[in-house]
């Protein structure tokens, strides 16, 4: 959807989650959608009535009463969308909820495509694009770090520091651009040394954001973490164990695991996803080969290995060789050695220089430290009120792309090249730090960030 069209219809969707609910909720925003409300609502009249009030009455299809309804009622600018909206709790059957939308449509609302009532609140100036975004991480978030640092750029985080600073190199940009127009005349009117100095006072401050993005990536998306091994490791078992649920199937018999099996717990603030593999061996059976190979590619994908070996079946020399791969992954890994418990003695000794982690996974031996030692790779701080971390994969790029530009422009500076150079690295900078707030946008950028966000948000 354009971003310049549309924008006068009323929309419809259900806002909260799909299923069976004691109520749910249908959000309608546009020109008329008091109006449209007002068709099928019987108890007061919704078009008198003033904005952030609730009404109690009879939703319905002609002569057919549908539900009992909570009519809440926002009024233009002081809605989510800047538009005339209105909410309607209903009871949560499935039945009510498509009926009720039904004759929303048939009384002139459409329905809204995903992400359009924020796509509305950012194109009315309700927030910038990096506060719309954080909307749609706050919803996702699954550990309070996410929840934080969602809430704390909706607010605001880093983008009206951004705004101000862009502006100011703005105005340095039209003056450039001014002496171009006397280019015969020699004349400087943006002073070299003022320049200078804002770019640095701009990059001081993009530096910490760009430093920020690997704690704030693994505090949003949490850390995939790979559970690989040879067949019969006890993959499964610890997998099963961490979880603290019979997950995966476990049998004595190689090869049992035969695609990925995930899932995800919290450890001190950080989600992680589990992903238990099938054993890495060479083998004949067409399925189980598959599997191997799907391992690898995870294990190429992770952020952090656990790698089982069992101790009652692997020889110093084959660990060695097996760390020596790991190694070449350049990946962060944890070398895990399951069944301590019937473990040679001097082989665990010779692999305690080794800094091997030794459990039970079948008895939950020493499964708190290895735990602890998950959660040790990866720290990051508790994210508090105010805290400001990237967490986009596309704000960091566009960060990235600005100290590029800026760099460029200094470089320029003290080469002494032309204005019309010097503001080309400018205009570039100020591009990319305008696509971060939506200052500067397409109509693919919107809809590629809109279309990831649900339907009735």
């Amino acid at each position: 959807m354009s971003a310049n069209i549309l924008l006068n219809d009323t929309i419809v969707a259900l806002a909260t989650a799909q299923g069976l609910s004691a109520i749910a909720v249908i959000r309608l925003s546009g020109e008329d959608a008091i109006a449209i409300t007002q068709k099928v609502f019987k108890g007061k009249n919704l078009l008198e009535q003033p904005s952030h009030t609730v009404h109690f009455g009879l939703l319905h299809d002609g002569a057919k009463t549908i539900d009992e309804v909570l009519v809440t009622i926002f009024k233009a600018p002081n809605s989510f969308t800047k538009e005339n909206s209105t909410e309607i709790s209903c009871h949560g059957s499935p039945v009510i909820v498509k009926e009720i939308i039904k004759v929303l449509l048939k009384n002139g609302a459409r329905l809204a495509e995903p992400g359009e009532f924020t796509k509305r609140a950012f194109l009315h100036g309700r927030f910038d694009l990096a506060q719309a975004e954080a909307v749609a991480d706050l919803i996702n978030a699954e550990t309070d770090n996410a929840r934080q640092a969602a809430l704390n750029q909706m607010r605001g985080g880093f983008s009206k520091e951004i705004s101000i600073l862009r502006e100011e190199l703005i105005h340095f940009a039209s003056l450039i651009e001014l002496e171009l127009d006397f280019g015969e005349e020699d004349v400087e009117f943006a002073k070299r040394d003022d320049l200078k100095k804002l770019i640095k006072r701009i990059q001081a401050y993009l530096l910490p954001l760009i430093q920020s993005f690997d704690e704030g990536n693994v505090i949003k998306n949490g850390v995939p973490t790979v559970i690989a091994g040879k067949p019969n490791a006890g993959k499964s078992t610890l997998l099963n164990t961490l979880l603290n649920e019979e997950k995966a199937i476990v049998s004595d018999i190689p090869g049992t695991t035969r695609d990925v099996i995930e899932d995800e717990m919290v450890l001190g603030g950080i989600n992680f996803r589990f992903i238990d593999t099938a054993g890495l061996r060479e083998t004949q059976d067409v399925i189980e080969a598959i599997g191997v190979e799907r391992t690898r590619d995870r294990m190429k994908k992770a952020s952090l290995i656990i790698y089982l070996f069992d101790l009652t079946q692997t020889t110093l020399a084959e660990i060695i060789n097996e760390e020596e791969h790991l190694a070449s992954l350049g990946i962060p890994y944890i070398k895990v050695g399951n069944k301590v418990d019937k473990a040679d003695a001097s082989l665990v000794e010779e692999l305690k220089k080794h800094d091997f982690i030794f459990i039970s996974a079948s008895h939950k031996t020493n499964i708190v430290e290895l735990k602890d030692k998950i959660l040790a790779s990866f720290q990051v701080k508790t994210v508090k009120a105010g805290d400001v971390l990237v967490t986009n994969l596309r704000h960091y790029q566009n960060l990235l792309q600005t100290n590029d530009a800026l760099d460029r422009v200094l470089e320029s500076m003290y080469n002494g090249v032309t204005g019309d150079f010097l503001a080309m690295d400018i205009r570039q900078s100020l591009h990319y730090l305008g696509e971060i707030t939506g200052t500067i946008t397409t109509d693919d950028l919107l809809d590629n960030i809109f279309s990831k966000f649900c339907i009735g948000k």
